[in-house]
């Protein structure tokens, strides 16, 4: 399906009367053990959904549950392991959902500080290597795309004004430490959302999975019992078939062979003398 710019401002303004996620801390990715909280707020007010999430463990789940803990419109999840990686988004009383966004909680060392929301065009953004445990050189190498974009000896980079040709997948790595996961950067282009070429569509949540539809059973064999049924009902048809046959090549002065054999003894009175 292809994405207009008409496409992404008519989902902008079906978006825009429902709650949002907020995370705190605002971003997309997380060490283990750390904690998260998530909010739904409606445009100017307080009032917000439930918080849902779908990961690949448990699948689709609602807060408060042994996962997070509902504290007014906001679910906090005060110990995260890599089983919490998923889509999180807020969902009103009568199944209208907010813009879902990925959180990914890293089993390793180094992740990447980056937007978990889209950011505006024109807006500076700073991506950072954050470690578990500082290196002794804090140098980070930032890629987008999986190409090289540059290294930076502070371990942060900065895009002073962001446009939507920065749009993509940003990662980070220390020689030390290792690399991080990747994270998308969204971009929103002036006057028409996120840039419909260089960011992929908001994601629904997924709805419960259907169930999966077996193939259609193989044709039975034909039964002994339906076998001679048939043998039965068709006999009739060809013994009239060979009697109407008889009949007719009677009619015409009988069989072929009769007419064959008179013609034969004709030729044989002919040839014998009288």
């Amino acid at each position: 399906m292809e994405f207009t710019p008409l496409c992404f401002m008519l989902l902008s303004c079906w978006y825009a009367g429902l709650s949002q996620v907020l995370v705190s801390p605002s971003r997309s990715q997380f060490l283990k053990r750390e904690t998260v909280s998530l909010s739904c707020e409606d445009q100017g007010s307080s009032a917000g959904g439930r918080v849902r999430r779908r990961t690949e463990s448990a699948g689709l789940q609602t807060c408060p549950s042994h996962w997070g803990i509902s504290s007014g419109s906001s679910c906090i999840i005060s110990m995260l392991y890599a089983s919490d990686s998923g889509v999180y988004w807020c969902e009103s009383g009568s199944g209208e959902h907010s813009h879902a966004v990925n959180i990914t909680v890293h089993d390793g060392a180094v992740i990447l500080e980056s937007p978990v929301l889209p950011v505006n065009e024109g807006q500076a953004v700073t991506l950072r290597c954050r470690y578990q445990t500082p290196p002794s050189d804090l140098t980070a190498a930032f890629y987008k795309d999986g190409s090289l974009v540059r290294t930076e000896a502070a371990g942060e980079m900065t895009i002073p004004a962001v446009s939507t040709s920065d749009a993509g997948l940003y990662r980070c790595s220390n020689s030390e430490l290792g690399g991080s996961p990747e994270s998308w950067l969204a971009v929103r282009g002036e006057g028409v959302g996120v840039s419909p070429s260089l960011s992929p569509p908001p994601a629904p949540p997924p709805g419960p999975s259907p169930p999966p539809t077996s193939p259609p059973p193989p044709a039975p064999l034909l039964s002994l019992p339906r076998l001679l049924c048939s043998i039965l009902v068709t006999c009739p048809y060809l013994v009239v078939t060979v009697l109407l046959l008889e009949m007719c090549c009677r009619s015409r002065g009988g069989t072929p062979v009769d007419k064959k054999k008179r013609s034969y003894d004709d030729v044989i009175e002919e040839v014998e003398p009288a």
